[in-house]
């Protein structure tokens, strides 16, 4: 009988820490985890072909930066927003996509907000040790861009809660915008790229945050938030994702026309048709279930440029 309560218990010991590990799993997004280093190590490659180098070392390094700088904000956006989380109303749409197994852990219980803490710091951690191996000055305008990154979040969490103007989603996106140029400058200096990558980033960051904030708009309701759907109701944010992606593959052609190179245009020219379909489905049919179906091709374009600027970088090298 002793024996047979021992063998329970460790079953239900082991059912916990499987609960524990699916918990962080959802916290730190982790099956979208591959995607950061892939965009971080996009702008190294810029760097690495202006110089005409290359380094499998640096570039490991790189990606690690990458992949615990930005899972690190992740676990941020969670503490920030513990106690509104616990205001969802809809559990079923953006919380299942962005989550794997479907659950908000820090409301849920299953991940104290000191465990998130630790994690956060942990990563944190992580990142400023690699970030020392950098050389000089590059270190120092990495660590520069963690602080803005993290802070900017912070702002962009705290700002949305009470604004009559969108302030919040059009200068916290330049913590995504920015990361492509945090992995340029790794390796690379202050130049003219950085402009171009700019241009090409921040539209479609505020186009994507646009989708995002559609397939969210219930729960963004019932925590008052001040997104561009609430602001501008549904048609408001279809235009405003149009103006933006709009201006996104103009300057995303100056990109490719300034820096770029044949194998990067086919790329692009597959990102583009993804984000026109997103827009003529938005146009068509604008509610939050045509916003979820959308929402993968932005991000499919996003990564098929990462990739086709990757591939356009290394083969000239």
């Amino acid at each position: 009988m002793l024996d047979q309560d021992l063998v329970g218990n460790e079953r239900d010991n082991k059912l916990s820490i499987k609960e524990k590990i699916k918990a962080y799993i959802d916290l730190t997004r982790a099956h979208f985890a591959f995607v950061w280093p892939i965009l971080f190590c996009t702008g190294l490659l810029l760097a690495f072909k202006e110089t005409s180098y290359f380094s499998w070392d640096l570039l490991v390094r790189v990606a690690l930066i990458g992949l615990f700088g930005f899972e690190a904000g992740m676990v941020l956006n969670d503490i920030v927003d513990r106690n509104l989380d616990k205001l969802d109303v809809d559990k079923e749409n953006l919380t299942n996509y962005w989550r794997p197994f479907k659950e908000r852990p820090i409301p849920s219980g299953k991940v104290t907000i000191k465990e998130a803490f630790i994690i956060f710091g942990l990563f944190v951690l992580i990142s400023s040790l690699l970030i020392a191996t950098l050389p000089l000055p590059n270190a120092l305008y990495i660590y520069g861009f963690m602080v803005y990154g993290y802070g900017m979040e912070v702002f962009y969490q705290i700002k949305k809660r009470n604004q009559k103007f969108p302030i919040a989603q059009l200068l916290g996106r330049t913590d995504l915008t920015f990361f492509p140029i945090a992995g340029y400058l790794c390796y690379g200096q202050l130049d003219m790229t950085i402009i171009f990558i700019i241009l090409f980033m921040y539209p479609w960051a505020i186009a994507h945050l646009g989708a995002n904030d559609i397939v969210d708009l219930e729960n963004d309701k019932a925590k008052d938030l001040k997104t561009v759907t609430v602001l501008y109701g549904m048609k408001g944010n279809v235009y405003w994702i149009l103006g933006f992606s709009i201006a996104h593959i103009m300057t995303a052609s100056l990109f490719l026309y300034f820096e770029l190179g044949t194998i990067a245009l086919y790329g692009f020219i597959i990102s583009f048709s993804l984000i026109i379909i997103a827009n003529v489905a938005l146009l068509k049919k604008k509610n939050m279930q045509t916003g979820l179906k959308v929402l993968p091709l932005f991000h499919g374009s996003l990564l098929i440029y990462c990739i086709s600027i990757i591939l356009d970088s290394v083969i000239v090298i």
